[in-house]
C-alpha cells in the first residue's frame, strides 16, 4: 500500500462530509483528491472513527509481518523435511532398514522408502 499524504483523521473528516450530504465531487476538490479516492477511502474507512481506523491499520501492519514469519518458517520446515528425506534414503539401503522404518512410525511401504 502506497504512504498517504493524508492522515487517517482527514480522511474520515472527509468521509463525515460526505455522509452529511455534500457531494463526493465538492468533499474531494476541498482535499485535494479526486473523486474516485473518496470513494477508495469510503471503502476502507467508511463507518469509522479516528481510532478503529489506526487500529485497523496496526493490526494490518501485524498481520503482514506474522504473514512473513509463516512464509519463513515453511520454508524452514520445507528445507528440513528435504535433509529428512535424503537421510532417509541413505538408512534405507537394505529391506531390514526398512522395516524398522515402518514399523516406528507406522508408514506405508512406499512413504518408509521415501518416494
Amino acid at each position: 500500500m502506497s504512504k498517504s499524504r493524508h492522515t487517517e483523521a482527514q480522511m474520515i473528516g472527509a468521509l463525515k462530509q460526505l455522509e452529511a450530504g455534500r457531494k463526493a465531487e465538492d468533499v474531494a476538490r476541498e482535499v485535494g483528491v479526486s473523486k474516485h479516492t473518496i470513494y477508495a477511502w469510503k471503502a476502507t474507512y467508511g463507518g469509522m472513527d479516528v481510532s478503529q481506523a489506526r487500529e485497523a491499520k496496526q493490526l494490518r501492519e501485524e498481520n503482514t509481518k506474522l504473514r512473513k514469519l509463516v512464509a519463513d518458517l515453511s520454508l524452514d520446515k520445507e528445507a528440513l523435511q528435504s535433509v529428512i528425506r535424503k537421510k532417509r534414503l541413505k538408512l534405507v539401503a537394505s529391506k531390514a532398514a526398512v522395516e524398522q522404518v515402518r514399523e516406528e512410525y507406522a508408514f506405508s511401504q512406499r512413504r518408509a522408502c521415501g518416494w
